[in-house]
């Protein structure tokens, strides 16, 4: 389809200084671009007073099950996301070995859903992105591979180190996968199994990942108590390795640990001095979603999905997890420690029964319910076999802002796709930063705003053309009205479209045409090269 789009106030996402000007799209590209372009017998885009830009790049999303139930995804698309990363927090959709797809399926649920309605044995990456581009997709998809099922492909599911072979055999798996197309690894420290890993098991397969130039993404072991070694940690994996390293969601949690926010500056700025190459995401609100089943020790989560219900109905071990919590465990991120009961909230169940819980604190599921809150807990996860998201609180505004002013940044979405009451940055991360941060509280310039949800988002994954206006550079371009972009969902009502982004193409597609949405499968499985 040949479009022009006439009159815009281009900001290319180079940070060149905006200018007034024309686009024309032709086979899916960016074919032209300047000023008093004609071409007749095509269709015009009036874009006067109105800003055109790159279509957003979401580094961190998990639309990995929704996009083979619903390749459309309209969420992303109306907040002008083209592009988003899958495979993220080392857990993912592949590779799965087949014998362990139970309990998989439950590990996945919390954080990325679980469906009757796919055939579940793909078994590799390549058989995965394969599935998902034969079905179609709504907008253009790439992948990180997930340590977690590397580890579980080379050593299933328990709770201990990695044997010399098992690590060589993660390595075998990891080039296999970048060879499929992953664009890098992802890790989630935090989440099981990868939290069973020494560090040196990590160093070995980024070897791998460096010799792609791809990257190393990840959640680190601790954004709270001990976020300072953690850092150092990822640094090392960094320095030794070689790879490109990329800090997910970046933020430092709790009030008693924001004391470290200029000690965590500082190492950013020491980072620079050396080469190794470290860049950040972050989703602006001062707030979190992950499964619920974060809150429990590591320990509850050994052997997998199956042996953590097992633990939650025995009296004994349900004892110790309260002990933990209560107590704490040096190098585990506490969250019940960090953000509080009353400060965490259930925003998705799997089951009928509890739908009554989501919206609630779990101070408030405790006293309905009619027990201590813990124990409430535990039996929501117990009955719910894992498969609960929830929000917590852990940070102020100005720790936001300050993240986001800096040259490691980039924006995501970090959304979970649950249905419930999901994290209201499923909806709205990108129109918030254009309305909030550059039009009300001028913290970044329109040119700075479009880089960071653009070309520097592309340059962090490795994502080649895409992510700024450039002749010959795949045409995903949005038109926004600045006087009106911004985000309307809250975390009581966050299931809300933003306004304010009008038109988006997406490959030379017109799939959102002045604010109606052209149910279009218009996106592409990109694989890395």
């Amino acid at each position: 389809m040949d479009i022009l789009i006439k009159n815009g106030n281009i900001v290319d996402g180079t940070l060149a200084k905006p200018f007034i000007g024309d686009l024309h799209i032709k086979d899916g590209k960016i074919h032209a671009i300047g000023e008093n372009i004609h071409i007749d017998g095509i269709k015009i885009v009036d874009a006067k007073g109105r800003v055109v830009a790159p279509g957003f790049i979401d580094t961190h999303s998990h639309s990995d099950l929704v996009m083979l139930l619903n390749p459309y995804n309209e969420v992303k698309i109306r907040q002008g996301i083209t592009t988003e990363v899958l495979g993220q927090d080392g857990i993912s959709m592949a590779p799965l070995p087949i014998e362990y797809i139970s309990p998989w399926r439950k590990n996945l649920a919390g954080l990325d859903g679980d469906s009757d309605d796919i055939d579940w044995e793909y078994e590799t990456t390549e058989n995965y992105l394969n599935m998902m581009a034969k079905k179609g997709v709504g907008l253009n998809e790439t992948y990180l591979v997930p340590h977690g099922n590397i580890r579980m492909e080379a050593m299933g599911l328990a709770g201990k180190a990695a044997t010399d072979k098992q690590i060589e055999r993660m390595c075998e798996i990891t080039r296999r996968e970048m060879e499929a197309g992953a664009y890098g690894l992802s890790t989630g420290l935090i989440y099981m199994p990868c939290a069973y890993s020494e560090t040196k098991e990590v160093i070995e397969m980024c070897k791998v990942v460096a010799e792609y130039d791809g990257v190393f993404v990840v959640h680190q072991r601790s954004e709270a108590d001990t976020i300072l070694n953690s850092m150092k940690e990822i640094i090392r994996i960094g320095k030794e390795s070689g790879v490109k390293v990329h800090f997910s969601h970046f933020k430092v949690c709790g009030k008693q640990n924001w004391k470290y926010i200029d000690e965590v500056i500082e190492l950013l700025e020491e980072v620079k001095k050396t080469g190794i190459k470290v860049s950040f995401d972050q989703y602006p609100y001062a707030a979190g979603s992950t499964m619920l089943g974060v809150i429990l020790p590591p320990w509850a989560h050994n052997g997998g999905t199956d042996e953590l219900i097992k633990r939650l109905k025995s009296k004994s071990d349900r004892e110790k997890m309260k002990a933990d919590i209560e107590k704490g465990i040096p190098g585990w991120d506490n969250f019940v420690d960090f953000a509080g009961i009353d400060q965490i909230f259930v925003t998705s169940v799997k089951t009928d029964k509890n739908q009554e819980v989501v919206g609630m604190s779990l101070e408030e599921l405790g006293k309905f319910k009619g027990k201590d809150p813990l124990d409430a807990t535990f039996d929501l996860l117990r009955d719910e076999e894992n498969a609960v998201g929830m929000v917590d609180f852990y940070g102020k505004e100005e720790h936001i802002i300050k993240f986001m002013k800096r040259p490691e940044h980039n924006v995501c979405t970090d959304g979970l796709m649950a249905k419930g009451k999901p994290h209201p940055r499923a909806y709205g991360s990108f129109p918030k930063i254009l309305g909030r941060y550059v039009r009300e509280k001028k913290v970044l310039t329109i040119e700075q705003a479009i880089n960071k949800m653009t070309k520097k988002a592309a340059e962090a994954i490795g994502i080649k053309g895409r992510g700024s206006l450039e002749v010959g550079k795949h045409a995903d371009v949005l038109i926004i009205d600045m006087e009106t972009v911004i985000d309307k969902g809250t975390f009581i009502d966050p299931v809300q479209f933003p306004v304010g982004i009008d038109n988006v193409f997406i490959n030379g597609h017109h799939v959102i045409d002045e604010g109606v949405y052209n149910k279009i499968l218009a996106g592409k499985v990109v694989k890395r090269n």
